[in-house]
């Protein structure tokens, strides 16, 4: 979509769901990168054989990769497509990591627009609640309130 955004176009958004990702697959290979690239190499995400003995029966993938995958899963969410000069991640208001997510596991996001605001001359806020959901899974692995800055 080409279409300028606007404020007036952002608010009809308000309280739909604007996001329903494709299923993405995590794998063990993608939860070492993130391991080496953040320097957190806790046992329970890169090492399989002591992880099997764990509670959790295996490894898991870091909560800040799921959280970080957000991005990524919502990239073809209506919202995000209209033409503007920019938008920024602005921060988040609420995280929680409520399921673990191991490798093997397939995940998609689900968002909704739960409020837009002006922020002075051609900036809007806007604030997503995104629920990361584990396929055959009843809990979701994450659910964040995003906070993203439209410059329009």
């Amino acid at each position: 979509m080409s279409e300028k955004l606007t404020l007036k176009k952002l608010k009809k958004y308000r309280g739909k769901e604007v996001c329903l990702s494709d299923w993405f697959e995590i794998t063990q290979d993608r939860i070492n990168d993130f391991a080496e690239c953040t320097e957190d190499r806790q046992w329970i995400h890169v090492d399989i054989k002591k992880a099997e003995k764990s509670p959790l029966g295996g490894t898991v993938a870091h909560g800040f990769l799921v959280l970080s995958l957000i991005p990524y899963l919502s990239r073809k969410s209506e919202i995000f497509s209209y033409d503007c000069k920019m938008m920024v991640n602005y921060g988040m208001n609420k995280v929680r990591f409520i399921h673990p997510v191991g490798p093997g596991s397939r995940i998609r996001n689900r968002a909704f627009l739960a409020r837009v605001e002006k922020r002075g001359f051609r900036r809007v806020l806007a604030s997503v609640q995104n629920t990361v959901e584990i396929e055959g899974e009843d809990k979701p692995a994450l659910v964040a309130e995003v906070l993203v800055l439209f410059y329009i």
